[in-house]
Parts: structure tokens; sequence; C-alpha cells
């Protein structure tokens, strides 16, 4: 005979089961996105994926690497979500990274993903260097816009450069990792030197550098070119110069924490996070994505700049990360700002 089960029960039974199918699984998810862009982007995961709540831990790409690599034998990450490549193979190099091949990974431009099979890491999109001249504060003072990265060395431009320190910032190493590319190690670091001499100051940030040149703080910043199109569409007097040797770019990519207690969940986000609903998404910041085909044209948007991009190597560029802010901070810290 059955026994009859109080309806009080089955109810409160119902209850704690229809919680359980619907509890969050919250990911704590490390970024260098930037910090204005981490709203719109959960909001945007969230209407495919409400059952996921993010966990944003955000900070610029050299402080975020450091604290990833510090918490190697304690992990607190489940995703790496926004950090530069050149991070992303470090981490690899670690054995810090779960592999993982997002569904949907093969409609990206192959540069974009890790070589390995699974890849440990997939790109979203990409940022270019460039230089922010502010024309009215160059008139100002008697300057003449720049055409190349070495034309930076005159005298006339002795305090009027703001570039970011690459021990912070992912904008900054991609600038000095790219010159010792360009110009060879030697000729590298004695441009550096010569360059230093008109640096008025290092910042801690990538944006930052463009953001005061166009705000009249600094005649000429060294930043990267969708900065200097989304303020020169807001009314800044601004030219983004393409520097004639060429320049350094990295991706903004993503991966998953090996270890991670939420697998299935980091999954889902690396997943959605090559989609092409993300890749509109990043469209919104960026001007070039991993999606051949999405991208929409940047107002402003200097003309050449992707023709400029070199041949940049990720695999040297991480294997010898440390050496090079090392050798960067002995030499030119001093003008850093101070860290907030």
């Amino acid at each position: 005979m059955l026994r009859k089960v109080p309806l009080a029960i089955s109810v409160a039974a119902a209850a704690l089961i229809g919680t359980a199918a619907n509890a969050q699984t919250e990911l704590t998810v490390y970024t260098a996105f930037e910090a204005e862009d981490l709203k719109r982007y959960a909001d945007t995961f969230n209407e495919d994926h409400p059952d996921i709540t993010i966990n944003w831990v955000r900070d610029s790409t050299g402080i975020v690497t450091a604290k990833l690599l510090a918490e190697k034998n304690n992990p607190q990450a489940d995703v790496v979500w926004g950090l530069a490549a050149t991070s992303l193979l470090l981490l690899k190099s670690e054995g810090m990274l779960e592999p993982y091949a997002p569904v949907g990974v093969e409609a990206l431009d192959p540069k974009f993903v890790d070589n390995d099979d699974p890849p440990a890491w997939v790109g979203q999109d990409a940022w270019v260097a460039s230089i922010c001249f502010n024309t009215v504060e160059g008139e100002k003072y008697g300057l003449t816009a720049p055409g190349s990265w070495k034309d930076l060395l005159d005298p006339m431009y002795a305090g009027h450069v703001i570039m970011p320190n690459p021990n912070s910032s992912g904008t900054g190493f991609l600038d000095v990792s790219s010159w010792l590319q360009m110009f060879g190690e030697e000729e590298g670091w004695a441009f550096m030197d010569g360059l230093h001499e008109n640096i008025a100051r290092y910042t801690h940030s990538g944006s930052k550098p463009c953001k005061l040149a166009a705000a009249g703080k600094i005649p000429i910043g060294v930043s990267f070119a969708f900065r200097g199109a989304k303020s020169k569409a807001a009314g800044a007097p601004l030219e983004i110069i393409v520097p004639s040797e060429g320049v350094g770019w990295d991706m903004e990519a993503g991966g998953i924490i090996a270890g991670t207690a939420n697998l299935e969940a980091a999954q889902t986000l690396l997943d959605w996070a090559v989609t092409r609903k993300a890749m509109e998404m990043y469209n919104v910041g960026y001007a070039v994505i991993a999606m051949p085909g999405v991208a929409k044209p940047v107002e402003h948007f200097p003309e050449g700049l992707l023709d400029a991009m070199i041949d940049n190597d990720f695999e040297w560029a991480a294997n010898n990360r440390a050496a090079i802010l090392a050798e960067w901070q002995s030499r030119y810290d001093g003008k850093s700002e101070p860290k907030s």
C-alpha cells in the first residue's frame, strides 16, 4: 500500500528541486578588459546563459598576469577572458591552462588560436599600437607630427611624450617587444634609451596615454589605435599616426584555468566567447576581431594600420617576457607613475 505524502512536504520538495535546477554557477573570471566594458560583456553573455554569474577580477595586463602566476599552486580563477595572448602563452608554458576546443573555434582566423590540438587558449580581438598626436597642443609647443617611431627621438619632443609601463600594461609590453623585434635587441634598447630622454612619464594603463593626449594633457601619447579613434570620434583634436617602421599588436585571449571546479560552466563561457554574437560585442570596442567578415568599419581608424602590423613572434615575446621586463625596469622605471 502506497503511503500518502503530505501536500506541504510535496510542495517543499518540488521547490527545492526547482531551486537546484535554477541554481547559479559562479565563475571567477580574471581579465584586463577595459573596466567600462565589463558590465556590458557580462550582461550580453547572460542573455544566453542566465544561470552563470561572472565575478570579475580586473586589473591591467601585467598585474593580472603576475597575480595568476603567484597563484599557480592555489588557483583562484576559473577562467581568463580578455588577457594578452603573450600572457596566455606564459600560463600555458607553466601548465596552468586546461586545453579545450570551443564549439565553433574553426570559424576563427587561425592566427587567433593556439597551435596545439586541442588549443590551450583562443583569441577574441586584437589591439594595435599607434601614436596619438594632439594637433592643438602640438601647435602650442611648435611640434610637428612624428611619422615614425624614431622621429620620437627628436629633442623637440622632450617632456611631451607619454607611454605605458610594460610591466603593468599589455600595450606597453607589445610596444617594447615589437621594437626589439623590428630593430633588433641592441638597436631596440638604444632606441628606448633615446626615447626615455623625451618621456614625461610612464603610465600603468595602455589607454591612458591616448586619453591624456585627447584631453590636452600631453601632446603625444603612445597607445593603441582604437582608443585614438574613439577619442577622435568624441571630438578630440587627434591625429592617429601609423609609424612607418610598422606597429606591434597583441590579442585579447581566453582560456580555462586547470583544476577549476566549474569546468562545465567554464567551457560554456569559452564556447560563447567565440560566437558571432560575442564577436559583434568585441567589435564595439575593437576594430580587429578573430572571426573574419564580422567587423564593421570603425570611424577614424587609421588607413594602412592593418598592413603595418608586424609579423609578431608571440612565442618569442612570451618566452623572453621576464628578461625584457626586468631590463626595462632597471633602465627606465624611475619615470613611472606611482601605482594607485
